[in-house]
């Protein structure tokens, strides 16, 4: 990678997106940063003359596609994607209405396929690129409470471990980043979460006492994306690229136990595992 190769991050209207952006600006990247508002992209980054902030639905291919080519006429090429743009829906499973959990997928899952699909054939042609997909801790440590979005986040780790091998042969580098608790607007009532539409009498109670925990982390996590973002220009110019970067000592924490959790669980019947050939 080189100084001037050309970012293009979702979400960059809030958040996380706007700590990418400037560190990508910052480290002499030209940067593609979209969200749903232009304008917003704007105010929030900066003015900066190597960044062009351009509307983006990851939802709608159309705005995809339109995105793609704004990105494109300036530029010329895109040689970085930064999946980022994401929500989430928190909920015990039987309370989360299926029109809320099929959106949950629209947005965390198939929206990152939308834009990768629409930039892989550019990345092809160059015979260079790197995809970038932000999933989280909950891609590999999902927990009660957590179904939609842990799923979301699950099958975007399956979807990029399978994605990696297949574009390596056009030099393309595929890597995922599963992030801890970070001080991010995830967390914001009606911007980024959404609370689930349904109730159910048994789940009540702990309904409750879990909205106000999660309420009350808002503005808490530990961590600063100003300092995963300046680590994340770093990990891009990686060589070899990492297949994961876990961003975060609880991220790192939660799945280093989930490993030996899941060698504990392979490994604990092996009378009724092992033995099982023709």
């Amino acid at each position: 990678m080189t100084e001037k190769d050309v970012w293009f991050i979702t979400g960059a209207g809030r958040g996380m997106g706007v700590d990418i952006a400037q560190a990508a600006l910052a480290a002499g990247r030209l940067v593609v940063a979209t969200a749903r508002d232009a304008a917003k992209v704007a105010a929030a980054v900066g003015g900066h003359e190597n960044l062009l902030a351009v509307s983006l639905d990851i939802t709608d291919t159309a705005s995809v596609d339109a995105a793609v080519r704004a990105a494109t006429d300036r530029f010329g090429r895109i040689d970085v994607l930064v999946n980022n743009a994401g929500n989430f829906q928190p909920g015990f499973f039987e309370e989360v209405s299926p029109a809320q959990f099929r959106a949950q997928m629209e947005t965390n899952f198939f929206g990152p396929l939308n834009v990768t699909r629409a930039l892989l054939p550019i990345m092809r042609a160059q015979r260079y690129g790197h995809i970038i997909t932000i999933t989280s801790t909950a891609g590999i440590v999902s927990g009660g409470f957590g179904s939609a979005y842990g799923a979301s986040k699950f099958a975007l780790e399956g979807w990029t471990e399978s994605l990696r091998e297949e574009v390596a042969q056009f030099g393309v580098r595929v890597t995922a980043v599963e992030p801890g608790f970070f001080r991010t607007e995830l967390l914001v009532e009606g911007s980024s979460t959404i609370w689930p539409e349904l109730s159910i009498a048994d789940y009540a109670e702990a309904t409750a006492k879990t909205i106000e925990e999660w309420k009350s982390m808002n503005g808490q996590q530990s961590g600063d994306p100003a300092k995963l973002a300046a680590n994340l220009v770093k990990v891009v110019d990686l060589d070899p690229a990492p297949a994961r970067w876990v961003a975060g000592a609880d991220a790192v924490e939660a799945i280093t136990a989930k490993g030996q959790t899941l060698i504990d669980q392979a490994t604990a019947h092996l009378d009724l595992s092992a033995g099982l050939d023709h």
